[in-house]
């Protein structure tokens, strides 16, 4: 279960199970895209997919350098997606591999 973090959405890591912020970082494996996580308590490194079956008002989560957004999806191009901010009904432009679908 993650939890909130000031402006910030904290992920538990999967081995330790300890809550931090982790901000990923977009690296290819095999081919393909993926968001790569490391764990500041134990080392622990794993991965997810960048979502690539995303849809217009799907609901998702998007963890920028400054804080954790979560809309709906308004558009979708190649590399990134346009969201509406839940708490503020702004649209802004994402990357595509900083949003997980909720």
């Amino acid at each position: 279960m993650s939890r909130s973090v000031g402006a910030h959405t904290a992920d538990p890591c999967p081995r330790c199970l300890v809550e931090q912020v982790r901000p990923g970082s977009l690296v290819t494996v095999a081919g393909r895209d993926v968001v790569h996580y490391v764990c500041a308590r134990c080392g622990h490194s794993w991965s997810r997919p960048v979502e690539n079956d995303l849809e217009v008002y799907d609901t998702v989560r998007a963890d920028l350098d400054d804080r954790t957004l979560y809309g709906a999806v308004w558009q979708v191009d190649d590399d990134r997606v346009q969201l509406r901010d839940t708490s503020s009904g702004q649209l802004l432009w994402v990357e595509r591999w900083r949003v997980i679908l909720y």
